[in-house]
């Protein structure tokens, strides 16, 4: 697996050796002597995730859970293309409130594992998208936050319209203009 660093401290992308043949293909999604052979450790996997999206356009996010349920997850597109996308919401982070995008799809066989403190998104590129989520924290709902896509504070820039996303998502407030980050 190639793993490499992204501009948000603590990120990476994921890459796949891919192993084929005339049967089709085998790779490895997650290895955590991998991980830590890069001198990436990782909280233990505590909860797998799936989802499908429709339709092209569909924006998911931007999520993330509060300490102490504050969670590591490890995203990968497996049917579709997302532009993936998560926000620095540390505080002290020296990437604080940046915001980085990975392009995973079924072709490229990508993951991103994105830290403690960072809010994650995507927006579906193609319709038919199914995703996955290895989490290392259980859903708690109380600890539940959340960031407004559509924040201008944030300058987001989406490479196509959000055509869909849920009502929960769209009511999310702006960030305040005083805010100084999440204590991880």
């Amino acid at each position: 697996m190639k793993i490499t660093g992204t501009a948000i401290k603590g990120s990476y992308c994921l890459s796949p050796d891919i192993i084929g043949d005339d049967r089709g293909f085998f790779y490895r999604t997650f290895c955590r002597d991998e991980l830590k052979q890069e001198g990436i450790t990782l909280d233990e996997i505590v909860q797998v995730n799936h989802s499908f999206n429709k339709r092209m356009g569909t924006f998911r996010g931007f999520h993330f859970q509060y300490p102490p349920f504050a969670e590591e997850k490890i995203v990968k597109c497996i049917k579709g293309e997302v532009l993936d996308i998560f926000l620095d919401l540390r505080k002290g982070s020296g990437t604080f409130l940046k915001y980085e995008t990975v392009l995973l799809s079924e072709e490229n066989k990508r993951s991103v594992l994105i830290p403690k403190g960072c809010a994650h998104g995507f927006i579906t590129l193609k319709e038919n998208c199914e995703l996955t989520y290895l989490h290392t924290q259980y859903y708690k709902p109380e600890f539940e936050g959340g960031v407004s896509i559509l924040d201008p504070l944030l300058k987001i820039e989406l490479p196509i319209e959000i055509i869909e996303i849920s009502d929960k998502d769209k009511k999310r407030n702006f960030l305040p203009i005083d805010f100084n980050g999440i204590e991880i």
